[in-house]
């Protein structure tokens, strides 16, 4: 009775010797991947949010469909709350290929690309449905090309990260008034500290890994967030009031660094950026579904909220000169960009 011959990748190597370069590419294409090889392409992704939100809920699903899809020819390893640094070093590792992806907010990434930071100015847009005409449109192909000038590449999808709200343990804010020399943190960014000085506060510059102990030391008594970042970080434990403000959408680039991006063949390009664009669709929708419900969620763990007309603070805005001063500075090109989904801005 003849044996079963067993064969192995190594014995068809030795078999194939004799055969033409071509014919051997050819079958050996068709090998199926082993399953403990390791991945010819690994990444880490790191964010500064916790590990609850919905956009790492998402990117975890993103990093298994990469894998999948890929055959395991590509990881993703995913660092949220933080874990390789703040948001400047996280900006400055993905520059530099120490880390491969990031998703920093518009302020955050406006350090690089000062564009970026249009999508936050103050009380610009009223609605998703202006947001997003906005960002999947004219105005964000402006953003993302800006991008590609400092070598990072970018999604065309942007992933939500909400309107911002003020929160604080001293007073609620009824209008711009009650803003008068409030201690209030706000990103590392020239947007946000631009936009509470016109408003006449205190801001402080403070990393998002510090936002929480700087809250609980009194170093500073109120920031802006939306309620999902407050709601995650558990900022409700040392914030008492919450003024619904929605002073500026924020949402996340994710950024990948220019040369990473460069180095993976078309097909796994097409994966990734596959993955990514519907991720970002997907945790949209998760972050509309949590906001009808955050209000009372935070309410019930003791935050009080009040809902302030934007009138008095357009108009303050308006009288410090914010408008007419990011208008000069973002340039008249990307401010009709703008104007073209939100409406008249200044």
């Amino acid at each position: 009775m003849t044996q079963p011959t067993c064969v192995t990748r190594r014995s068809l190597l030795r078999g194939l010797s004799a055969l033409p370069a071509a014919g051997i590419a050819g079958i050996a294409g068709s090998w199926p991947r082993l399953a403990h090889a390791a991945p010819e392409f690994s990444w880490k992704y790191g964010n500064n949010l916790p590990v609850t939100h919905p956009l790492n809920v998402r990117a975890q699903e993103v990093a298994a469909r990469i894998a999948a899809e890929s055959k395991g020819r590509m990881e993703i390893k995913v660092f949220p709350n933080n874990q390789l640094g703040g948001d400047t070093d996280m900006v400055s590792q993905v520059r530099s290929g120490g880390l491969e992806i990031f998703n920093p907010g518009t302020m955050v990434i406006a350090t690089l690309a000062p564009i970026s930071a249009i999508t936050a100015v103050g009380f610009a847009f009223s609605n998703y449905d202006q947001v997003w005409k906005a960002v999947d449109g004219k105005l964000g192909d402006h953003v993302r090309a800006a991008f590609a000038k400092v070598g990072l590449h970018t999604f065309e999808k942007m992933w939500d990260n909400g309107f911002r709200q003020i929160t604080s343990s001293t007073k609620p804010v009824a209008s711009a008034a009650e803003m008068a020399g409030m201690k209030i943190r706000v990103p590392v960014s020239p947007m946000g500290i631009s936009m509470f000085k016109a408003l006449l506060a205190a801001p402080a510059s403070l990393q998002f890994s510090e936002v929480y102990s700087a809250l609980q030391t009194k170093v500073v008594d109120a920031q802006e967030n939306p309620l999902a970042i407050i709601q995650t970080a558990k900022l409700y434990e040392v914030q008492k009031f919450c003024s619904m403000t929605n002073h500026s959408w924020d949402g996340y680039h994710i950024v990948v660094n220019g040369r990473a991006w460069r180095g993976l063949p078309d097909d796994l390009k097409a994966i990734v950026s596959r993955a990514f664009n519907d991720g970002a669709l997907q945790q949209r929708d998760d972050l509309r579904k949590l906001n009808a419900s955050l209000q009372a969620d935070l309410a019930s763990k003791g935050m009080s909220f009040n809902a302030p007309a934007s009138d008095s603070f357009r108009a303050q805005l308006q009288k410090a000169g914010y408008y007419a001063e990011w208008k000069e500075k973002f340039g008249a090109e990307a401010w009709a960009l703008l104007e073209a989904t939100a409406g008249k801005v200044s």
